[in-house]
Order: structure tokens, then C-alpha cells, then sequence
């Protein structure tokens, strides 16, 4: 079993081009039942059937790991079972394996009027001022996860044309767009960059670096690569801003992203625009957007169109 969750592992990298991330958690899953099967006597993939797997479950739930965790686990395993079966090994057919149910996704978002706020807290002409800022705003005018932020270079992106080409979840290409207040704030803070990094959002150079002359930096051919800001740095810009901007829920990169999403549906755009925007596989992954605009639609309903209010 653990050789060929190996060759399922490298399946998924090669063949369906998912992320590090996605590999690496589907190593953990794998590995995890994979010693629980063992331990249960079971050491080859065709003895796996549904027995094993209600023990497993069991034992994660007795854990008391949340539904919505429990079921990574069998979502791993039900890929490793399709992937058996496309290449004919005989195992439980992944059908079988089913998942708990779960909570209707909650999403938070941002009000305009609080974005405005966030946006606000980032005011400044130094490096970092503009930095943050132009992270912020090219979070909101793109939905861009921030692992797709990361993961940008200088010359990925066309200022002038104010889009750019971003590799998303399994590897799909999608073309974002910037707002042109996006692209002035990022054009405003790559001006103030002489260093040699190909990242588009770096660490801030350190404060001896920083009192170097701007011919001394122009003529610098020899400075060494900053060092492209992680995912979790990314984070804490987004939170101290929303933290400078009085804002007491909490905000991470991704409640920026709902805030795009819901801010085009309430506009008027399609959900199946809004789904390539987002880059979403499915537009069921999008349609969780649609009960937020159902009740800002609502809300406008009442408003407008009440006979009592007109009273």
C-alpha cells in the first residue's frame, strides 16, 4: 500500500498538477491510514473495504475532529481509490466511501465602507507604505488567493494593459485583472525597488540597505535577492491593516477575496463570470456567494418596496 501511495502522490504532482501543499496534505492522510491499516492487519490495497474504513472513521471521530476535517481524510483516500482504478488495481470502489455532512459554509466579507477603511491605513511615500498598500489593493480588485499573490513575479505582471496570468488550484491558468487604483499603487511602489528579486512583493530591505543613496542602489549590481514574502507575512500585513483600521472581526487575505467575490455579484456580474474570475472548477463553489447578494437583494426589497414604510 505505502509503494503505491507513493505512485499516487507522484501521479498527482506529474499528471494533475496539483499544488505542494495539496501533496503534502494527501501524504499526511495517506500515511496516517496507511499505519491504522496496517495495524489492523490490512498491508495491501485490494484488502481495503468498508469495514476498514468505518474503523478508520471511527477513530478519527473519537478524536473529535470537526466534519469538515474528517473529511479530508476520506476525500484522500476516495482519490487514491479512483486513481487505483484507473490503473486497474482491484480495491474498494470509491463510490462507497461517503462523506459527513457539514455546516453551510459561513463567508465573511468586507463592507465597502470598511475596505475604503483599510485601504486608508496604509497611507504613505515609503517602500513599505506603498508595499502593503499595493498587496491590499491587488488582493480586493483581483480575488487572488494569496498563495497565487506569493507566487508573482515583477514580470508576470503588464501594468499597462492592467492584467496579468496567474497559475491557480491543479494548475489552471486564468487571466485576473487590476483596477487602475491597484495598478497605480503597485507602479508607485515597484519605483521605489532597485533591488535585483524577481518577487513581485518582497521583504523590506534592512534599515543600513535602506540609507544607501539612490545612485548608490542604481548602480548596485551585486545586491543579493530580498527574500519573496510568504504566505503567512502576507497575512499579518492584512491583519495589522485591518487592525490599524479599527475593524474588530477578523480579516485574513481570504475575507478579501469574498469581499471581491460579493462585491461583483451585488454590481451585477454574472456567476459565471465571477467563477472564472475566481478560478473555481466548479460553479457550485460559487454559488455559496449567491446567499450573501440573496440577502443584500433582500435587504434592498425591503427598503424599497415596503407599503408600511411609505405609511
Amino acid at each position: 500500500m505505502e509503494k503505491q501511495i507513493r505512485e499516487f502522490l507522484e501521479y498527482i504532482e506529474l499528471e494533475r498538477g496539483h499544488s505542494a501543499l495539496t501533496i503534502r496534505n494527501y501524504d499526511a492522510y495517506l500515511s496516517k491510514f496507511a499505519d491504522f491499516a496496517a495495524e489492523s492487519g490490512v498491508k495491501e490495497v485490494d484488502k481495503i473495504d468498508l469495514e476498514l474504513i468505518k474503523k478508520w472513521r471511527l477513530a478519527l471521530h473519537r478524536r473529535e475532529l470537526a466534519n469538515k476535517t474528517l473529511n479530508y481524510y476520506m476525500i484522500a483516500i476516495r482519490s487514491f481509490l479512483k486513481y487505483l482504478s484507473k490503473i486497474d488495481v482491484d480495491s474498494l470502489a470509491p463510490e462507497k466511501i461517503e462523506l459527513a455532512d457539514t455546516p453551510e459554509r459561513q463567508i465573511s466579507f468586507l463592507e465597502q465602507e470598511e475596505v475604503d477603511r483599510i485601504f486608508e491605513s496604509c497611507t504613505g511615500t515609503e517602500e513599505i507604505d506603498l508595499r502593503n498598500h499595493a498587496i491590499l489593493e491587488l488582493l480586493f480588485s483581483t480575488g487572488l488567493r494569496v498563495s497565487e499573490l506569493t507566487n508573482l513575479n515583477r514580470d508576470n505582471v503588464n501594468l499597462d494593459r492592467r492584467e496579468f496570468s496567474v497559475s491557480g488550484k491543479g494548475g489552471k491558468n486564468r487571466v485576473v485583472f487590476m483596477s487602475d487604483t491597484a495598478a497605480d499603487t503597485l507602479d508607485q511602489y515597484l519605483a521605489k525597488r532597485f533591488d535585483k528579486d524577481e518577487a513581485l512583493f518582497t521583504k523590506v530591505e534592512s534599515k543600513k540597505e535602506t540609507l544607501k543613496s539612490v545612485k548608490e542602489k542604481a548602480e548596485d549590481t551585486k545586491e543579493e535577492s530580498r527574500g519573496r514574502l510568504t504566505s503567512r507575512q502576507i497575512e499579518r500585513i492584512v491583519q495589522g491593516a485591518a487592525k490599524k483600521a479599527g475593524i474588530v472581526k477578523q480579516v485574513t487575505p481570504h475575507t478579501l477575496r469574498h469581499s471581491f467575490a460579493t462585491d461583483m455579484l451585488r454590481s451585477g456580474a454574472d456567476i459565471r463570470s465571477v467563477q472564472s474570475l475566481l478560478g473555481h472548477a466548479n460553479v457550485a463553489t460559487t454559488q455559496v456567494y449567491t446567499h450573501v447578494t440573496d440577502k443584500h437583494l433582500r435587504e434592498i426589497h425591503q427598503k424599497y418596496h415596503n407599503r408600511k414604510a411609505k405609511e
